[in-house]
């Protein structure tokens, strides 16, 4: 059996095969709330193979989104549009997880395909917040340094956000501290220049993370796996790095975390990266390795040989395919042909199986 369809547990979710689908923005909300848009895009992935499917980044707070489209779970009527979607995924045995996110001084932007940069009041924009007054760019607001008060406040709303996502169903959440949103904002000394117990050393610019996952793993059932984002490295001197990366995923394993999404960049726009196929997988491996965490792998991964190797060779113990599925919502599907293994396909499409395919 290739490694790549083997199953993987963690606590009590048992994913069938090692394939994913990360979080990816659809920016087709209103006021928060999931539309059609978002069950038939989810749906068309749920039925397409992949073992785990990670929601987009969902704001704990209307302040923490990114854009006017982006989804939300800081009320309680946005909990049944996403229960369906959770309910759906569920039924075709692919695990639905929810992204847990707070934009901190990256929100307040245009769509995902629009010019970007901090939006007027008049255009719909909103303040913004951050652990320092330092924007993202040129055409960024500077940030409203957030106090030990509003702290505390961010805290509770990602756990309050936990509660939503237990409510509506879903089987993971996912943390979301990478891309230069609000907790890797405080996780790297180029945006976080405080001199309190949130800023200076790497024990106080990790506080606010691993407060989070203690808040949100209180709220979070004991037998289902809770997943983090982090950014491994800003791919700037003097920024987060791989080495600190690996020491935190050491802290959060103790804080029960299961697995860790490991992507890098977002926090600078003028960052040199190196993209190129699986260029993110080194620090996935390192996480696994050096933290003694599983890890997931992200990052023009396109093939199925290569992702196969991925998980065959030990690089990671999973990986999560963001573009590939995007074009082709039923790449696991096709996968397993290429790699000769047998899955189960959907009933209604099973006319369009390989022969010998069951049905599910």
């Amino acid at each position: 059996m290739a490694h790549l369809f083997e199953p993987l547990k963690l606590r009590d979710i048992v994913l069938p095969n090692r394939i994913g689908i990360p979080p990816m923005c659809q920016y087709a909300a209103r006021d928060g709330m999931a539309a059609d848009w978002h069950f038939v895009h989810y749906g068309s992935r749920a039925v397409g193979g992949a073992a785990l499917m990670i929601i987009e980044a969902t704001a704990v707070a209307p302040e923490g989104r990114i854009s006017l489209g982006d989804l939300g779970i800081w009320d309680d009527k946005q909990i049944e549009p996403l229960a369906r979607i959770a309910r759906f995924s569920k039924g075709q045995g692919c695990v639905a997880a929810i992204q847990l996110a707070h934009a901190g001084r990256k929100a307040s932007v245009g769509l995902g395909w629009q010019a970007q940069g901090t939006l007027s009041e008049k255009d719909g924009g909103w303040a913004v917040v951050g652990p320092s007054p330092v924007p993202f760019g040129e055409s960024y607001a500077v940030p409203h340094e957030l106090d030990k008060a509003d702290i505390r406040h961010v805290i509770a709303q990602f756990a309050a956000g936990a509660r939503r996502a237990r409510e509506a169903g879903f089987q993971t959440v996912e943390i979301h501290a990478a891309h230069g949103y609000l907790l890797h904002q405080f996780l790297s000394p180029l945006s976080n220049r405080r001199t309190d117990d949130f800023g200076g050393s790497f024990e106080n610019r990790t506080r606010l993370v691993q407060e989070v996952v203690s808040a949100v793993r209180a709220e979070w059932p004991e037998r289902l796996p809770l997943l983090i984002r982090l950014s491994a490295t800003d791919w700037v001197d003097g920024g987060w790095n791989a080495d600190e990366t690996v020491e935190l995923c050491r802290a959060l394993n103790r804080l029960g975390v299961d697995l860790v999404d490991v992507s890098s960049a977002g926090l600078v726009p003028t960052a040199k990266i190196p993209a190129g196929p699986g260029f993110q997988t080194e620090f996935a491996a390192r996480v696994r390795h050096e933290a003694g965490i599983a890890a997931a792998a992200v990052g023009l991964i396109t093939s199925p040989a290569q992702a196969d190797h991925i998980v065959r060779t030990g690089q990671a113990d999973m990986v999560l395919l963001g573009r590939e599925i995007l074009r082709n919502p039923y790449w696991p599907l096709g996968a397993a042909q290429a790699l000769g293994q047998a899955v189960s396909w959907p009933l209604q499409y099973l006319r369009a199986a390989p022969s010998g395919s069951t049905g599910r």
